[in-house]
């Protein structure tokens, strides 16, 4: 019942959304009848319909067809999102262009009359009598006016949206960074100071983001040379018979201690069992709820949240107890949230994703309100938490104020 609400109500809003923008950006500049009427209102009709495909079309069509969905559907939505907000501002400047442009008007020159004759300036009585002419209200801005601020505002509203997603599309398909961060552990011994782990999560491989982006996000990884790799889940948006060929570059990842994978909630909306399997065929290690010995320090992981409904969930007592408490512990969980339940169990280091950084300003700020830490590196008690903000794209395949990255985490010892 409450799903049927939610999806009711975000059906409802699409709709006063793209009612919207259809009355500032087709009815109020364009003719009855004409081209622009015509094909804006279609578009208006298609636009939203795509885009509620390209949503619904990972449980219902094959990846072939939902290609052709995602990639205008999902695009819309962000070209969507920056369009309102700009017409948003216009309608705080539209007053005013309007007010300008009556001002600049030039008035006709008058030539003089004489006292007294028709058409005559009034005298000081005469005009006390009738009234002042110049202090009445301006009238209402004339059609042609108003349709030249129409149209002046619909164009720069969408103009500034095709460059904002424009470049944010372009960060996302050109593929991620490497970002460089230096964290001190206090456990750490002298022998591990310089230790260097790469940090890669939400890379979300589906029908937009293929095998061409996971082959980025490898060459970058091994050009790195790190000691360790972590992938912190949220890989995939699909299931294996359609994405485990988009996954296969991930064998050739290397690094001196391997590499190692945890679900993300997207694994389970997509077979994480299949998942798990399918990356240890590649030589990621999976780690589901366990830990491993390394030289220098103890590596766990945990499964995501989203597995406890399978009965998948996260088990920390079984990742991190019975260890050796002299030693360094870093703690792999998809969702920054888990930084609670590893303060109590004395980890040093968690290494988390989910968030994207918002991904789509200002989606940072709605990030915020459900998780510690939306991006970069901050302390609760003793443990310190860094999150990616991954090296792909959920939905839109664009990026703005949050540029996607791959982290190299240099550990440094205390006793160094």
């Amino acid at each position: 019942m409450m799903i049927a609400l939610a999806l009711l109500v975000a059906v409802a809003l699409l709709t006063l959304v793209h009612w919207y923008v259809w009355r500032r950006v087709v009815r109020d500049v364009s003719a009855p009848g004409s081209a622009w009427r015509r094909t804006g209102t279609v578009l208006a009709v298609v636009l939203p319909l795509l885009s509620l495909g390209a949503l619904a079309g990972g449980r219902a069509l094959p990846i072939a067809a939902e290609r052709w969905l995602a990639w205008p559907g999902y695009l819309w939505l962000a070209v969507l999102l920056y369009l309102v907000l700009g017409l948003l501002v216009g309608e705080a400047v539209r007053p005013l262009l309007l007010r300008a442009r009556r001002g600049s008007a030039p008035q006709p020159e008058r030539e003089p009359v004489p006292a007294g004759a028709v058409g005559a300036e009034p005298s000081e009585g005469e005009a006390r009598a009738e009234g002042p002419a110049t202090g009445a209200r301006p009238g209402p801005a004339d059609p042609s006016r108003r349709l030249l601020v129409a149209r002046g505002v619909a164009i720069a509203a969408g103009g500034a949206a095709a460059a904002v997603v424009g470049n944010g599309a372009h960060g996302v398909l050109r593929g991620p960074r490497l970002k460089q961060v230096t964290v001190p552990l206090a456990k750490l011994p002298r022998q591990a100071h310089g230790y260097r782990i790469a940090v890669v999560s939400d890379i979300h491989l589906g029908p937009i983001l293929g095998r061409a982006h996971t082959q980025r996000i490898v060459d970058t990884i091994n050009s790195a040379q790190p000691d360790l790799i972590t992938v912190v889940g949220d890989l995939v948006d699909g299931s294996v018979a359609d994405l485990g060929p988009a996954a296969e570059p991930l064998a050739r990842l290397r690094a001196r201690d391997g590499a190692y994978f945890v679900t993300g909630n997207h694994e389970y909306f997509s077979g994480a069992a299949e998942w798990v399997d399918f990356v240890r065929d590649l030589g990621v290690h999976p780690l589901e709820n366990a830990r491993t010995e390394l030289t220098h320090f103890d590596l766990a992981g945990v499964n995501d949240i989203a597995g406890t409904a399978e009965g998948q969930g996260p088990d920390y007592d079984r990742a991190l107890a019975d260890r050796d408490r002299t030693r360094a512990a870093v703690l792999m969980a998809h969702q920054p949230v888990a930084v609670h339940e590893a303060v109590r169990r004395g980890v040093d280091l968690q290494l988390s994703g989910h968030t994207h950084g918002g991904q789509l300003w200002p989606g940072n700020y709605l990030a915020e309100l459900a998780n510690p830490t939306v991006a970069g590196l901050e302390r609760y008690g003793d443990t310190q938490l860094y999150v990616t903000r991954g090296a792909g794209a959920w939905g839109p395949p664009v990026r703005v104020g949050a540029p996607s990255d791959i982290t190299i985490v240099t550990l440094a010892s205390l006793r160094a």
